[in-house]
């Protein structure tokens, strides 16, 4: 009779321990799902349209991108780098630089850029967008020092 207890006992104690190995990995692949589903910034974008605010914030006029007015950013987990391709302008047009993300701001500080862009850079390295992040598009808002929207730029994920 002892032997038999023991037995159960032991199987108790294996089970259970199977049991709780088996939740927690199954806690873990939802997390991981969770997770996989947060949009990110991190990644090769392409602006697709360019929008110009009135006083009253409504959108006054918008710009689609096109082969000749191209733009693309790329983000790492703490690097940007964008560039834009004007054929009707030879002025070249980069930057480069850190930024950081909080819930609704982009802050990007620029280290260097192209020979017109590096005047702006000069003046003030740190351009502050409001955000919109989904999955495989975004759209960052410059906000004059009223809150109202100046102007926005819409970009879609190319990778």
């Amino acid at each position: 009779m002892k032997l038999h207890t023991f037995l159960i006992l032991i199987l108790c104690i294996v089970f259970g321990a199977c049991n709780n190995s088996n939740s927690k990995t199954t806690q873990i692949t939802s997390e991981e799902e969770n997770q996989e589903k947060t949009p990110s910034l991190l990644g090769v974008w392409e602006r697709t349209s360019f929008y110009n605010y009135g006083e009253n914030g409504k959108v006054m006029d918008s710009f689609a991108s096109s082969h000749a007015n191209r733009h693309i950013k790329i983000f790492t987990p703490t690097k940007v780098m964008w560039c834009r391709n004007i054929e009707a302008d030879s002025i070249e047009w980069f930057g480069y630089g850190r930024y950081t993300l909080t819930d609704s701001l982009l802050t990007e500080v620029l280290d260097y850029g192209s020979v017109e862009m590096s005047k702006y850079i000069k003046q003030n390295p740190e351009f502050v967008f409001h955000y919109n992040l989904e999955e495989d598009k975004y759209s960052q808002i410059q906000i004059d020092a009223e809150g109202h929207p100046l102007f926005a730029e819409n970009y879609i994920r190319l990778e």
